[in-house]
């Protein structure tokens, strides 16, 4: 009786687990601009998971050196869509499978089911079961999200997109494309008429 209520405990575990993994988002709320003379931001979304986080710090690289006035920010493209709740299901089920292997808990029994060969054949090889799981999960959750996006945003306004160019930017048209973004806001003078 208490080895079934220790297992339906640690089934109950691993489903709260579950569910916090998939709902879990952070997302921040922006801090207001209003009243603050801000200098020009620009952003940076590339694929993670294609390998271009080393492209976004050559350009970084590159951009300081031209533009130290510039404020430079990266971080990793989501893809849009169902492919990115997808791969957080994979994950959430990769950990699930996982701990149920370490901690020989069935779930087939707890749902009442009879227990299938190959679960016990994950069970006496534990290791490699678990190394075979997390491989093969993250082989999935690795084609769900990568996008092959490179996208640039000076201001929030978008300069450059890998997804619809299909190429990088080169840096002398980035240089030109920032040139003429911020060349077009310097230009713009404030009201005196504007009452603050």
């Amino acid at each position: 009786m208490e080895s079934a209520n220790g297992r339906n405990l640690a089934l109950l575990v691993l489903c709260l687990c579950a569910c916090y993994a998939l709902a879990f988002e952070g997302k921040e709320i922006p801090a207001t601009k209003l009243g603050q003379r801000v200098a020009p931001t620009m952003t940076f979304l590339y694929c993670y998971s294609c390998g271009y986080r080393k492209a976004f710090e050559d350009y970084v690289n590159i951009l300081v050196k031209k533009y130290p006035q510039i404020e430079i920010v990266g971080a990793n493209y989501d893809p849009p869509g169902i492919n990115y709740y997808l791969s957080k299901i994979i994950f959430a089920l990769k950990i699930i499978i996982i701990i149920s292997v370490v901690t020989s808990v069935s779930p087939f029994t707890c749902l009442g089911f009879n227990t299938p060969g190959w679960w016990n054949h994950l069970q006496s090889n534990k290791i490699y079961a678990c190394m075979m799981i997390f491989f093969l999960g993250n082989m999935i959750e690795g084609q769900l999200i990568s996008s092959g996006a490179f996208e640039i945003t000076l201001n929030d306004v978008p300069v450059w997109s890998k997804i619809q160019t299909g190429r990088f930017p080169a840096p002398e048209v980035l240089f030109q494309i920032i040139d003429n973004q911020l060349q077009f806001t310097d230009s713009v003078q404030e009201n005196p008429d504007f009452v603050k």
